[in-house]
C-alpha cells in the first residue's frame, strides 16, 4: 500500500502541475523567441517587453488589477436577493452574456497564458533558469523520504496497531484514535519535508507561490488518502483489522482510490484557480479553466456510479434504473455549475450529500458501538449510541442549514433585527426544525430506554416468583407506556412548531378540545373501551403470558392495544376483545391452582388401598423432573364423594402453580392411577345391565302389561 501510494502521489503531483506546465511552456516559448527573432524585432516592442521583465512594473500591474476588481464589481448589476423575482427574461439574458465570456476567454486564453509566462519569466531568470515544475517534483522527492524515515520510525508502533484487539466499543475507539494520530504523523511528515524543507530557502515571490501552492495541493491529497485508509482500510493488515465503515473488501478499495482521486484533483483545480487569479487571468478565463478541470471530476462520478460493487443483492432492472437517475443528477448537477446557476448548485449538492451523510454516520456509530459478533438484525441501540448518532445527525443538518444560508446569501445573524414577512417565515421554520430535532432526539432516548427494559424482561423466572410476576407486569405496562408517550411527544412537538412558526395555538388547543369532546360523544363506545382498559390495567387484572377467561372469551393475554385485548385460545384463534365487553375475568394463571378430576371403582374395591395407590403415584409423579418444579401439593385421594348403582365415585386433586402444562399433568396422572390400579386389582366401575327372569308365560305377561302401561300414558286425557 505504500508503494501504490507513493505512485500514485507522484502521479498526482505531475497531473497537478499540468497547467503550471503549459503555462512554463508558453513562457519558455516566449523566451526562446525572444532570443531568436530579438534583432528581427523593432526596438518598441523590445524596450515593452523589457518593461514587462521590471519588477516595479509588474508589482504596478498586479495592484492595478487587484484594485480594478471591486470598481468593476461596483457597476455590476446587483445579484437578486432571495425572494425577489427573476424573469425569464433576465435569465436568459444572464446566461447568454454568460456564453459569450467564456466564449471570448477561450479566444484570450492563449494570449493570456503568454503574459502570465512573461511574468513569471522575470522571477524564473532570477532563480538561475530552474523551472518550478522541477522545484516541485524536488520537493515531492524531499517529502516522500520525510515520510520514508518517520514510517521506519515508528515500525513498533504499527506493528501494536495491526495486532490491537477490537472486542470492545473502548479498544475500537483507542484504535481508531491511534490509527487517526499515526495517519496526521505520517501526512505531517510528507509536508514537513517538501513545504517546510521550501520555504527554508529564499525564492520568488511567483515561484514560491506556484510551488508551495501545488505542494499543499499535494499533501490535502497525501491527507485524504490516509483518513480514507483509516475509515474505509482498503487493505487490512490482518482480518481482525477493525473498519469504521462496515462494508466490504471490494467496495472499501473501490472508493478508497475513486474518492482519493476525487478529493487530490478538487485540490489541484482549486489552487490551479487562485494561482490563474495571482498571475492576472480574468475571471471569465478562470471559469473557463475551472469547468474543463471540473469535466475530470464529472467523469470519476460517473465512471464510479456505473462500476460501484453492489452490497446488496437487487433486481438487475432496478440496479441500472438507479444508475441512470445518478448519472441524471451529476449531469444536471454539471450544467448548473457551468451556466452559473450557483445557488441550485449548492442546493442540489446539499440535497444529495446530507442524506448520504447521515446514513454513513448511523452506520458507522452502529459499527462502533455493535458488540463483536452480534448480528445487524438483533442489534438493540443504546442511550450513547442514540445520542452520538442523533447529535451527528443534528450537527450536519445545522452545517448544511448555515452553508445555504451562506450560499444564498440569508445572513442567519440579521434575521432576530429585521422583520419582514419571508424572514418571520425563515425564523420559524429554522426553530421548528432545531425544536424536531430536540424533541426527536427525546424520543428516541426514552424508546431506546423501554425497549431495552422490555428486552431485559424476556429472561424467565420461576413460574409464581415475585420475580415473574414484575417480568409480566413490565411486558404488559411498557408498550401501552410507549405508545402513549410517541403521541405526548408528537403532540408537543406539533404545537411548539406551530408556535415557533407564528401560529396561535391557543384557539387550536381550544378548537381541539371542542372536536374531542364532540368525538367523546359520537363515540362512546370507544372511550367506554380506552377507560376499562386503563382501570383494568390499574387493577393488574391481567397480564401478557396470562391464561384468563371472561364470559365465552378464554385464551392467554397476547397483547394490548388502547381499546382491546388479544386473547389466544388454545386451539389457536385469536380473540380481539374490546375491554367494555370483558366484563367479570377469571384468571387462571395466578398464585395458585387446583387441579381435580373423578374415578370410579367398583363396589367390592378397597377404598384404603386406593387411597395408598394415590399417594405412591403422587410421590412418584412429584419425581418426575419435568413435572416437580409445577407441583406444590402432592397428589392424594380426597375422599368418597357418592356411591352410585355402579360403583364408588372417589375425588382426587393436586395443587400445582398456574402452568400451561396442567393438562399434561392430569393426563399422566391417569395413566399413572390405571396402571396402578390394573397392577393391585381394582377395577374402574363401569355401568352395566343386569336382566333376570322366570318361565316364558312370566316373560310375556310381563312384557303385555308393559305396553298397556305404556299405551295408557300415551292416550289423552277425557275431557
Amino acid at each position: 500500500m505504500a508503494a501504490f501510494s507513493k505512485m500514485v502521489s507522484v502521479g498526482m503531483m505531475f497531473t497537478a502541475v499540468a497547467l503550471s506546465v503549459v503555462i512554463l511552456l508558453g513562457v519558455s516559448a516566449t523566451a526562446a523567441q525572444d532570443n531568436t527573432e530579438a534583432k528581427a524585432q523593432p526596438e518598441s516592442v523590445q524596450h515593452f517587453i523589457g518593461l514587462l521583465a521590471n519588477p516595479d512594473v509588474q508589482a504596478w500591474l498586479l495592484e492595478q488589477q487587484k484594485s480594478a476588481t471591486p470598481a468593476k464589481t461596483e457597476t455590476e448589476p446587483a445579484q437578486p436577493a432571495l425572494g425577489d423575482r427573476v424573469s425569464f427574461a433576465d435569465v436568459t439574458t444572464k446566461f447568454r452574456s454568460h456564453v459569450a465570456d467564456l466564449l471570448a476567454a477561450a479566444h484570450s486564453l492563449p494570449s493570456e497564458t503568454f503574459r502570465a509566462g512573461a511574468l513569471l519569466e522575470r522571477d524564473i531568470r532570477t532563480n538561475g533558469g530552474t523551472r518550478p515544475v522541477f522545484l516541485v517534483a524536488a520537493f515531492v522527492a524531499a517529502g516522500l523520504g520525510a515520510q520514508w524515515l518517520f514510517r521506519r520510525a515508528s515500525a513498533g508502533w504499527r506493528a501494536r496497531m495491526a495486532t490491537a484487539s477490537f472486542a470492545t466499543v473502548r479498544e475500537k475507539l483507542i484504535a481508531i484514535a491511534a490509527r487517526l494520530l499515526w495517519a496526521a504523523c505520517y501526512v505531517l511528515s510528507f509536508g514537513l519535508g517538501s513545504i517546510g524543507f521550501f520555504l527554508l530557502f529564499e525564492w520568488p515571490t511567483l515561484i514560491r507561490e506556484v510551488v508551495v501552492a501545488y505542494l499543499f495541493a499535494i499533501v490535502v491529497f497525501r491527507l485524504a488518502t490516509a483518513l480514507l485508509d483509516v475509515v474505509l482500510a482498503p487493505v487490512r493488515e490482518n482480518e481482525n483489522q477493525f473498519r469504521l465503515v462496515p462494508v466490504s473488501n471490494e467496495t472499501a478499495q473501490f472508493w478508497a482510490k475513486r474518492l482519493g482521486y476525487a478529493i487530490g484533483w478538487y485540490a489541484f483545480g482549486s489552487v490551479t484557480i487562485r494561482l490563474l487569479s495571482t498571475l492576472g487571468f480574468s475571471d471569465a478565463t478562470r471559469q473557463l479553466v475551472a469547468y474543463s478541470l471540473g469535466l475530470v471530476l464529472f467523469a470519476i462520478g460517473i465512471e464510479a456510479v456505473w462500476r460501484a460493487p453492489r452490497e446488496a443483492p437487487a433486481g438487475r432492472a432496478g440496479l441500472r434504473l438507479r444508475k441512470v437517475l445518478w448519472t441524471a443528477y451529476l449531469v444536471g448537477v454539471w450544467l448548473l455549475w457551468v451556466i452559473g446557476a450557483i445557488k441550485l448548485f449548492w442546493i442540489a449538492v446539499v440535497c444529495a450529500a446530507l442524506p448520504a451523510a447521515i446514513a454513513l454516520t448511523r452506520a458507522s456509530v452502529s459499527n462502533i458501538l455493535r458488540a463483536p459478533g452480534a448480528e445487524d438484525s438483533q442489534e438493540k441501540g443504546t442511550v450513547l449510541s442514540v445520542i452520538i448518532e442523533r447529535g451527528i445527525r443534528a450537527a450536519l443538518i445545522v452545517g448544511a442549514i448555515v452553508f445555504l444560508a451562506n450560499v444564498l446569501g440569508v445572513r442567519l445573524t440579521e434575521m432576530t433585527m429585521q422583520d419582514s414577512p419571508a424572514l418571520r417565515l425563515g425564523r420559524g421554520l429554522l426553530s421548528a426544525g432545531i425544536i424536531l430535532l430536540v424533541v426527536d432526539l427525546a424520543w428516541n432516548i426514552v424508546k431506546v430506554l423501554i425497549d431495552h427494559k422490555i428486552g431485559d424482561s424476556q429472561e424467565a423466572f420461576e413460574i409464581g416468583s415475585e420475580q415473574e410476576r414484575r417480568r409480566s407486569r413490565i411486558r404488559t405496562l411498557l408498550p401501552i407506556l410507549r405508545n402513549l408517550l410517541m403521541i405526548l411527544f408528537a403532540a408537543v412537538a406539533v404545537m411548539m412548531a406551530l408556535s415557533s412558526l407564528g401560529i396561535e395555538i391557543g384557539p387550536l388547543i381550544a378548537g381541539a378540545g371542542v372536536v374531542g369532546v364532540a368525538i367523546g360523544f359520537g363515540a362512546q363506545t370507544v372511550v367506554k373501551d380506552i377507560i376499562s382498559g386503563m382501570f383494568y390495567l390499574l387493577d393488574d387484572a391481567f397480564r401478557v403470558g396470562e391464561y384468563i377467561q371472561s364470559g365465552s372469551y378464554k385464551g392467554t393475554v397476547e397483547a394490548f392495544s388502547l381499546r382491546s385485548v388479544k386473547l389466544r385460545h388454545h386451539r389457536g384463534p385469536i380473540y380481539i376483545v374490546p375491554f367494555s365487553e370483558l366484563g367479570a375475568v377469571q384468571n387462571m394463571s395466578r398464585d395458585w391452582s387446583v387441579v381435580k378430576f373423578f374415578l370410579s371403582v367398583a363396589h367390592d374395591s378397597d377404598v384404603p388401598q386406593v387411597k395408598s395407590i394415590t399417594k405412591a403415584v403422587g410421590k412418584a409423579l412429584r419425581e418426575d423432573p419435568e413435572f416437580n418444579p409445577l407441583i406444590i401439593e402432592n397428589l392424594k385421594m380426597k375422599g368418597v364423594e357418592e356411591i352410585n348403582d355402579y360403583g364408588i365415585k372417589l375425588s382426587f386433586g393436586m395443587t400445582m402453580k398456574p402452568t400451561s402444562l396442567q393438562s399434561a399433568i392430569r393426563r399422566r396422572a391417569y395413566a399413572m392411577i390405571r396402571e396402578a390400579f390394573n397392577k393391585n386389582g381394582i377395577k374402574i366401575a363401569v355401568p352395566t345391565v343386569q336382566v333376570s327372569g322366570g318361565k316364558d308365560e312370566d316373560s310375556v305377561a310381563a312384557a303385555q302389561k308393559t305396553l298397556a302401561t305404556q299405551k295408557a300414558a300415551l292416550m289423552p286425557a277425557p275431557t
